[in-house]
Protein backbone atom coordinates (compact mmCIF):
# COMPACT_ATOMS: atom_id res chain seq x y z
CA UNK A 1 0.00 0.00 0.00
CA UNK A 2 0.91 3.40 -0.97
CA UNK A 3 2.11 5.42 2.14
CA UNK A 4 0.52 8.74 2.22
CA UNK A 5 2.00 12.17 3.44
CA UNK A 6 -1.07 13.74 5.62
CA UNK A 7 -2.14 16.20 8.02
CA UNK A 8 -5.07 15.69 10.14
CA UNK A 9 -6.49 17.21 12.95
CA UNK A 10 -4.83 20.76 12.34
CA UNK A 11 -6.85 23.78 13.42
CA UNK A 12 -7.26 26.97 12.03
CA UNK A 13 -9.29 30.53 12.55
CA UNK A 14 -11.95 31.38 10.17
CA UNK A 15 -9.28 34.00 8.92
CA UNK A 16 -6.42 31.33 8.55
CA UNK A 17 -4.63 31.83 11.90
CA UNK A 18 -3.06 28.85 13.77
CA UNK A 19 -0.71 30.15 15.83
CA UNK A 20 -1.01 33.27 17.12
CA UNK A 21 2.39 36.01 18.26
CA UNK A 22 4.48 35.95 21.08
CA UNK A 23 4.85 32.54 21.62
CA UNK A 24 6.71 31.50 24.91
CA UNK A 25 6.29 28.12 27.52
CA UNK A 26 3.60 30.10 29.29
CA UNK A 27 1.95 30.38 25.86
CA UNK A 28 2.69 27.74 23.22
CA UNK A 29 0.36 29.09 20.98
CA UNK A 30 1.13 33.06 21.46
CA UNK A 31 -1.48 34.92 21.92
CA UNK A 32 -3.96 32.32 20.54
CA UNK A 33 -5.66 30.42 23.43
CA UNK A 34 -5.47 26.91 22.87
CA UNK A 35 -9.02 25.52 24.53
CA UNK A 36 -10.66 28.01 22.27
CA UNK A 37 -9.01 27.03 19.30
CA UNK A 38 -9.28 22.97 20.09
CA UNK A 39 -12.44 23.11 22.05
CA UNK A 40 -14.09 21.03 19.43
CA UNK A 41 -11.43 17.95 19.56
CA UNK A 42 -11.15 18.34 23.56
CA UNK A 43 -14.71 17.86 23.90
CA UNK A 44 -14.84 14.66 22.21
CA UNK A 45 -14.25 11.14 23.50
CA UNK A 46 -11.34 9.89 21.38
CA UNK A 47 -9.24 12.94 21.96
CA UNK A 48 -6.02 11.66 21.83
CA UNK A 49 -4.75 14.07 24.95
CA UNK A 50 -8.21 12.86 27.12
CA UNK A 51 -7.44 11.81 30.48
CA UNK A 52 -10.67 11.49 31.92
CA UNK A 53 -13.85 8.76 30.72
CA UNK A 54 -16.44 11.57 29.25
CA UNK A 55 -16.71 13.43 26.07
CA UNK A 56 -18.94 13.16 23.34
CA UNK A 57 -19.84 11.43 20.21
CA UNK A 58 -20.64 12.41 16.40
CA UNK A 59 -18.91 14.15 13.44
CA UNK A 60 -16.23 15.98 15.62
CA UNK A 61 -15.10 12.04 17.66
CA UNK A 62 -15.12 10.00 14.15
CA UNK A 63 -12.60 13.05 13.24
CA UNK A 64 -10.49 12.66 16.54
CA UNK A 65 -10.88 8.96 16.44
CA UNK A 66 -8.77 8.85 13.42
CA UNK A 67 -5.75 11.11 14.76
CA UNK A 68 -2.98 8.12 14.86
CA UNK A 69 -4.83 6.03 12.50
CA UNK A 70 -2.21 4.56 10.49
CA UNK A 71 0.31 6.89 11.34
CA UNK A 72 3.92 5.57 11.34
CA UNK A 73 5.59 8.87 12.07
CA UNK A 74 4.89 12.52 12.50
CA UNK A 75 6.98 15.71 11.19
CA UNK A 76 6.79 18.67 12.94
CA UNK A 77 8.24 22.28 12.98
CA UNK A 78 10.72 23.31 16.02
CA UNK A 79 7.83 25.58 17.13
CA UNK A 80 6.05 22.65 18.06
CA UNK A 81 8.69 21.02 19.90
CA UNK A 82 9.15 24.12 21.82
CA UNK A 83 9.71 27.71 21.88
CA UNK A 84 13.34 27.68 21.79
CA UNK A 85 14.95 29.98 18.91
CA UNK A 86 18.59 29.52 18.06
CA UNK A 87 21.21 26.64 19.65
CA UNK A 88 20.15 25.00 22.09
CA UNK A 89 21.38 26.19 25.68
CA UNK A 90 21.50 22.42 26.94
CA UNK A 91 19.64 19.21 26.26
CA UNK A 92 18.12 18.92 29.60
CA UNK A 93 14.65 20.41 28.54
CA UNK A 94 12.37 17.73 26.72
CA UNK A 95 9.71 19.81 25.22
CA UNK A 96 5.95 20.39 25.66
CA UNK A 97 4.86 17.18 25.39
CA UNK A 98 5.67 15.53 28.93
CA UNK A 99 6.86 11.77 29.99
CA UNK A 100 4.32 9.86 27.79
CA UNK A 101 4.10 12.34 24.18
CA UNK A 102 0.74 11.23 22.12
CA UNK A 103 3.06 10.46 19.30
CA UNK A 104 4.04 7.30 20.17
CA UNK A 105 5.64 6.63 17.03
CA UNK A 106 9.20 8.17 15.73
CA UNK A 107 8.64 11.85 15.51
CA UNK A 108 11.64 14.41 13.18
CA UNK A 109 11.42 17.78 14.26
CA UNK A 110 13.12 20.55 11.62
CA UNK A 111 15.72 22.88 13.32
CA UNK A 112 18.68 24.46 11.98
CA UNK A 113 20.52 22.99 15.28
CA UNK A 114 20.44 19.54 15.70
CA UNK A 115 20.51 17.76 18.96
CA UNK A 116 20.90 14.07 20.30
CA UNK A 117 17.52 11.85 19.97
CA UNK A 118 15.62 11.64 22.52
CA UNK A 119 12.85 8.96 23.60
CA UNK A 120 10.19 9.74 26.07
CA UNK A 121 7.83 6.47 26.23
CA UNK A 122 7.12 5.34 23.08
CA UNK A 123 8.12 8.23 21.46
CA UNK A 124 11.21 8.82 20.01
CA UNK A 125 12.17 12.62 18.53
CA UNK A 126 15.12 12.61 16.13
CA UNK A 127 15.98 16.75 15.04
CA UNK A 128 17.39 17.19 11.67
CA UNK A 129 18.32 20.02 9.47
CA UNK A 130 17.34 18.90 6.34
CA UNK A 131 14.51 19.96 3.36
CA UNK A 132 11.02 19.00 3.86
CA UNK A 133 11.83 16.50 0.54
CA UNK A 134 14.35 14.61 2.65
CA UNK A 135 12.52 14.62 5.68
CA UNK A 136 9.47 13.03 4.23
CA UNK A 137 11.87 10.14 2.80
CA UNK A 138 13.79 9.88 6.31
CA UNK A 139 10.38 9.60 8.17
CA UNK A 140 8.56 7.09 5.38
CA UNK A 141 11.92 4.69 5.92
CA UNK A 142 11.37 4.64 10.00
CA UNK A 143 7.29 4.65 9.45
CA UNK A 144 6.98 0.66 9.31
CA UNK A 145 5.13 0.87 6.24
CA UNK A 146 2.62 3.74 7.89
CA UNK A 147 1.45 7.30 6.78
CA UNK A 148 3.82 10.12 7.74
CA UNK A 149 1.71 13.33 9.63
CA UNK A 150 2.89 16.69 8.91
CA UNK A 151 2.09 18.29 12.52
CA UNK A 152 2.62 21.34 12.01
CA UNK A 153 2.83 24.45 12.80
CA UNK A 154 1.64 26.62 10.38
CA UNK A 155 5.04 27.54 8.73
CA UNK A 156 5.96 23.74 8.73
CA UNK A 157 2.62 22.90 6.77
CA UNK A 158 3.09 25.69 4.54
CA UNK A 159 6.50 24.59 3.59
CA UNK A 160 5.21 20.69 2.98
CA UNK A 161 2.61 22.70 1.13
CA UNK A 162 5.10 24.69 -1.21
CA UNK A 163 7.31 21.67 -1.30
CA UNK A 164 3.96 19.82 -3.27
CA UNK A 165 4.75 16.84 -0.70
CA UNK A 166 0.91 16.31 0.99
CA UNK A 167 -1.58 14.07 -0.09
CA UNK A 168 -4.83 14.63 1.99
CA UNK A 169 -5.24 17.16 4.48
CA UNK A 170 -8.09 17.89 7.10
CA UNK A 171 -7.82 21.17 8.67
CA UNK A 172 -10.59 22.26 11.26
CA UNK A 173 -11.92 25.69 11.17
CA UNK A 174 -12.92 27.46 14.08
CA UNK A 175 -15.45 30.51 13.81
CA UNK A 176 -13.32 33.23 15.61
CA UNK A 177 -11.10 35.40 13.97
CA UNK A 178 -8.27 36.42 15.37
CA UNK A 179 -6.55 39.12 12.59
CA UNK A 180 -3.43 38.85 13.60
CA UNK A 181 -0.42 35.82 13.85
CA UNK A 182 0.38 33.00 11.55
CA UNK A 183 -1.70 32.63 8.62
CA UNK A 184 -2.04 28.96 6.76
CA UNK A 185 -4.16 30.66 3.87
CA UNK A 186 -6.36 33.78 3.33
CA UNK A 187 -8.52 31.22 1.68
CA UNK A 188 -8.97 27.58 1.73
CA UNK A 189 -9.63 27.67 -2.42
CA UNK A 190 -6.15 28.86 -2.79
CA UNK A 191 -5.23 24.86 -2.53
CA UNK A 192 -8.16 24.19 -4.95
CA UNK A 193 -5.68 24.47 -8.34
CA UNK A 194 -4.27 20.87 -7.02
CA UNK A 195 -6.68 19.63 -4.43
CA UNK A 196 -10.50 18.54 -4.02
CA UNK A 197 -12.21 20.68 -1.05
CA UNK A 198 -15.17 19.47 0.64
CA UNK A 199 -16.47 21.77 3.27
CA UNK A 200 -18.79 19.76 6.41
CA UNK A 201 -20.05 21.95 9.10
CA UNK A 202 -20.35 20.93 12.77
CA UNK A 203 -22.46 20.97 15.18
CA UNK A 204 -19.83 22.08 17.66
CA UNK A 205 -19.53 24.97 15.42
CA UNK A 206 -16.36 24.07 14.00
CA UNK A 207 -16.33 23.65 9.68
CA UNK A 208 -13.92 20.62 8.55
CA UNK A 209 -12.11 21.13 5.24
CA UNK A 210 -11.28 17.92 3.88
CA UNK A 211 -8.43 18.26 1.03
CA UNK A 212 -7.13 15.23 -1.53
CA UNK A 213 -5.32 15.60 -4.56
CA UNK A 214 -6.60 16.16 -8.12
Amino acid sequence: MTQRVRVHCFTVTADGVGTGENQSFDQPFGDVDPGELFAWAGATASWVNRTEPGGNRGLDDWITRDFAHGIGAEIMGRGKFGPQTGPWPDHEWQGWWGDEPPFRTPVFVLTHHPRPSLTLGETTFHFLDTTPRDAVERAKAAADGGDVRIGGGVTTLRAFLDADLIDDLHIAVTPAELGAGKRLWDSPDELTDRFHLERVPSSSGVVHHFFWRR
